[in-house]
């Protein structure tokens, strides 16, 4: 066996011995929460090997955190927390899609009803026109 794999196996178990210290109560070397920055602290290892070399460990840690203590782990708190955020974020730029939806429809509104006036006001007796319909004026031309 390598020193490598010694030394990777070494890791795991400081990593195991860890997660069972955190789960009964009993750290000795972190703050005791059951977050992903404790148990490395407790295990001795940097943090990002728990979400590189040990991520299956990582997963154990989380999924003992659910079955033994009923809570959700604070990673998944803090997605929910921000897929709350961001459904709420996404509600309200709907909300404004909509409103600026509709002051453009009463906008356009307004200005064919505008344009339709101004045109009925300009127009020579005997070219009345049909329905909705408005003629465009001729082009000037310079000669």
């Amino acid at each position: 066996m390598s020193h490598d794999q010694t030394a990777h196996g070494a890791e795991r178990e400081r990593i195991n011995a860890a997660i069972d210290r955190l789960l009964t109560g009993a750290p000795t070397r972190s703050s005791g929460s059951l977050t992903v920055e404790a148990l490395a602290a407790e295990a001795d290892v940097h943090r990002m090997a728990l979400y590189k070399r040990h991520s299956d460990l990582r997963e154990l840690f989380n999924e003992r955190i659910r079955n033994e203590t009923k809570q959700m782990p604070a990673s998944e708190k803090r997605l929910r927390k921000e897929n709350t955020t961001l459904r709420q974020s996404l509600k309200d730029a709907r909300a404004g899609e909509a409103e600026a939806r509709w002051i453009t429809e009463q906008t356009v509104l307004a200005a064919a009803v505008l344009t339709a006036d101004a045109n009925s006001k300009n127009a020579k007796p005997g070219h009345e026109r049909e329905g909705n319909v408005i003629p465009f004026r001729k082009p000037q031309t310079r000669e």
